[in-house]
């Protein structure tokens, strides 16, 4: 009869995690770097500075590709953060700039699965003031780091609709693999969303790791606040 850890050949099946044990679900407390705090979602904090900081931007393309439409009315936006304050997954995070003490974006992290080590991070939407910014990849550092050091996560996804390219190519830059394409995947927004699969595992976490650590490091950038070396250089 064959093992039941063999297969028919007397091969074993996929390599041993030992000692393994379930994660913990993420906790409500700062991650605090440099530039940004992530910190869970405090609606009374955060709600206008988060609708002004949104409305900064020309128009409301920055949700095309989030479940929910723009925001023009403040008691409307404000209402959909206390109903997702409400959840403990997805669990909303707002991300702050340290020199203005200003909340300038949001990040979940989310779907979390403490038996098998799998956690996602979704629901991202940067303001204008911390699009294309040292904080903006300072707050995706923090969250990884959370997951996988604080956490001890084995998996860390991303997942985007297909058809979002600055999202696909974001998830590159910070290290993220490319998995495939769940096809007819949803339908929102009266439309469908094949989904793109991305993720980082525990394996590849360290020298994902040390090359965003390169990457913030002050002497990364130059006089003028420019970057001396791109994020996805220093991993290779």
């Amino acid at each position: 009869m064959t093992s039941p850890h063999k297969d028919a050949f007397g091969k074993p099946v996929g390599h041993p995690v030992k000692n393994w044990t379930k994660c913990d679900v993420p906790q409500h407390s700062d991650m605090i770097g440099n530039h940004v705090i992530v910190s869970p979602l405090n609606v009374a904090r955060d709600a206008r500075q988060l609708f002004d900081a949104n409305n900064m931007a020309e128009d409301g393309a920055r949700f095309t590709y989030l479940f929910t439409d723009a925001f023009d009315d403040f008691d409307a936006y404000k209402a959909w953060l206390e109903g997702m304050a409400a959840h403990q997954d997805p669990m909303l995070h707002t991300i702050i700039d340290k020199a203005t003490n200003t909340a300038v974006g949001v990040a979940a992290l989310m779907r979390f699965d403490p038996t098998h080590g799998v956690i996602e991070v979704g629901n991202i939407n940067y303001a204008p003031a911390l699009s294309k910014t040292i904080g903006g990849t300072e707050a995706m550092y923090l969250m990884m780091k959370r997951a996988f050091d604080e956490l001890g996560y084995r998996r860390y996804e991303w997942k985007c609709d297909d058809q979002n390219a600055p999202s696909r190519a974001a998830a590159a830059r910070y290290g993220f693999t490319y998995e495939g394409t769940f096809r007819n995947h949803m339908v929102y927004k009266g439309r469908n969303r094949d989904t793109a699969w991305f993720s980082i595992t525990v394996e590849e976490w360290p020298a994902i790791k040390a090359a965003f650590e390169a990457w913030i490091a002050p002497d990364n950038f130059d006089e003028n606040g420019k970057q001396r070396h791109r994020l996805q250089d220093l991993r290779s």
